[in-house]
């Protein structure tokens, strides 16, 4: 152990905890060199000093609230699955689950030990994302299986019992799928009885819609980025059903997902095969994505590829309307015969998948994209393109648009809110916020769209821009916001198909909110007003962006290298 510097150390002694807090976040945001020896720091201290296992009675002593003990005890155990050490927390993780019933613990809807025991729902579910995707041992994950879902059982017999919500309906869900997934001929109990969601579909809507592939569509999707991570918060199960039924009852019907949001698949997935009546499942739209990250590492067959239709399909249960295809790494260009053999897909197996699009790619390589499956298949076979497009990244006008209209695709945008920034809330703020302040709390997406606000402009400048939305949306008025005026101006660019607009389900509802995003366009006078403001007069700010960052999506690929 090293020596620390008498000075530091006083510091760290003294330093309030939100501002440690902060500094190690900073430290940690400047390279993957200190995140290596962070990360080893605290599996080793995790390791030598392993949580104890409180009493029952301790970690649930009386109904409602949440005791110290347990406050620490589900920390220590965030941190370890955080850390992924699973061998060390499947066992925490089972303890305080059968201490649930044999501590007979009880809680009211809304209270604080419920509000605890639904995010440590949302924790299991993001844990077990990452052993889909750092598995351990076929044995013990096995072992772990059977371990976790004995627990959840005594516990679901208990609320049954008791009157009380089983609050890990979706950790349940994600775990089965876990042992889908990685254990494939492992036979495992029956999964519970659901009940069919109702759902009664506007005889008209204000929501705009476009056609994409066969279909047409609103042009606003529920972007499902935010359940990749209980940062944004969590919500239970029932929770996020109330939230899907109330979406697709004001016509907002279509899910963009991946299969690294979480549990997006699964849980979009079980509400559509228990959607009623069959016009209200049918109408529903489910786009998600194969995002590959690292080199696969084989050859491209058909069976393979096949085989990953199949896996986001077993989760979607059913049909993946569209299919997004993110690839890392330009220069290994498997990706091209990859996107061959899903086009082809969609015909041989209609069934799986009906449309193909692209997620995250520059102009060159979509032109690439394009002109290869012309010469291998004779048609384009591709239907959009998803990249950031906003106020504040203007990226896609610089060639993407051009290149969508030549191959006639269409652009899903996202970051088009820009996490949020673009919204009363931060109008005449005096300064931006600090990025790992403890009293203007940030969320991930806004940390990243911090980073591209700093690369169009200053703080200064952005308030302008947002003097600018909010003068056009008091002259609107009808409840539109500067949320609804950035959201316009983006799907009247050229070639956008539809804005995909971060829904956290169940956690906040801005449905009836987005819905004022319809009914109204900008006058060209309104868009040369923006236009001077967000793109520069000369176009310098959008160029700016695309000189700090690179094209459309290349800020994924820069994570990469």
């Amino acid at each position: 152990m090293g020596h620390i510097n008498m000075m530091d150390d006083v510091i760290i002694g003294n330093l309030p905890p939100e501002h440690l807090r902060s500094v190690l976040r900073s430290l940690l945001s400047t390279g993957p060199e200190i995140q290596t020896v962070f990360r080893a720091s605290v599996r080793q201290r995790l390791l030598d000093f392993p949580a104890g296992a409180p009493a029952p009675s301790a970690l649930f002593p009386t109904p409602d609230v949440v005791a110290p003990a347990c406050a620490e005890y589900l920390a220590v155990l965030r941190c370890t699955f955080s850390a992924k050490l699973f061998a060390a927390a499947i066992p925490s993780l089972c303890h305080v689950v059968a201490a649930v019933a044999d501590a007979r613990a009880s809680w009211t809807p809304g209270s604080a030990l419920e509000q605890t025991l639904v995010r440590l729902d949302g924790d299991v579910v993001q844990a077990m994302q990452a052993i889909k995707e750092a598995p351990p041992s076929a044995a013990e994950l096995d072992a772990a299986v059977d371990s976790i879902l004995a627990a959840f059982s005594k516990c679901q017999i208990y609320c049954d019992a008791a009157g009380l919500q089983y609050p890990f309906q979706r950790s349940t869900r994600q775990i089965r799928d876990t042992a889908a997934l990685l254990l494939p001929d492992k036979v495992l109990p029956p999964a519970p009885p659901s009940h069919a969601l109702t759902v009664t579909l506007p005889a008209s809507s204000a929501v705009e819609t476009f056609t994409l592939g066969a279909r047409t569509l609103p042009r606003l999707f529920n972007g499902l980025w935010q359940m990749a991570s209980p940062a944004w918060g969590s919500s239970s199960g029932s929770q996020q059903e109330q939230a899907l039924v109330a979406l697709v009852g004001g016509g907002l019907t279509a899910f963009d997902m991946s299969d690294h949001y979480g549990d997006a698949e699964l849980v979009c997935g079980d509400f559509r095969a228990r959607l009623r009546p069959d016009a209200a499942r049918h109408a529903t739209y489910m786009a998600t994505k194969w995002c590959v990250f690292r080199d696969i590492g084989r050859p491209v067959t058909t069976a393979w590829v096949l085989s990953q239709v199949e896996e986001r399909c077993r989760r979607l249960r059913g049909r993946a309307d569209m299919l997004q295809f993110h690839w890392h790494n330009y220069e290994k260009k498997e990706y091209l015969d990859i996107l061959v053999e899903l086009v082809t897909i969609t015909k041989t197996h209609p069934e799986l998948v009906t449309s193909i699009g692209l997620c995250n790619f520059d102009t060159q390589h979509t032109i690439e994209a394009c002109e290869y499956l012309l010469a291998k298949t004779g048609s384009v076979g591709l239907v959009s393109n998803q990249v950031p497009f906003s106020v504040l990244d203007a990226r896609p006008l610089r060639a993407m648009v051009h290149a969508c209209a030549k191959y006639n695709l269409r652009l899903l945008t996202y970051g088009s809110l820009c996490g949020g920034f673009l919204a009363e809330a931060w109008l005449r703020h005096p300064a931006p916020p600090d990025v790992y302040g403890a009293q203007t709390p940030l969320t991930p997406s806004q940390r990243k769209y911090l980073d591209t606000l700093h690369a169009w402009g200053s703080w200064a400048d952005f308030q302008a821009l947002l003097d600018v939305l909010d003068a056009v949306a008091r002259k609107r008025g009808g409840g539109v916001g500067i949320a609804n005026v950035a959201t316009r101006w983006v799907l009247q660019q050229p070639t956008v198909g539809a804005v995909l607009v971060g829904t956290r389900l169940g956690v906040s509802a801005r449905g009836d909110d987005n819905l004022a995003t319809f009914g109204w366009e900008l006058t060209d006078e309104e868009m040369a007003l923006i236009n001077e403001v967000a793109l520069g007069n000369n176009g310098e700010r959008a160029e700016a962006v695309f000189a700090n960052i690179g094209d459309c999506g290349q800020e994924y690929r820069n994570m990469h290298k």
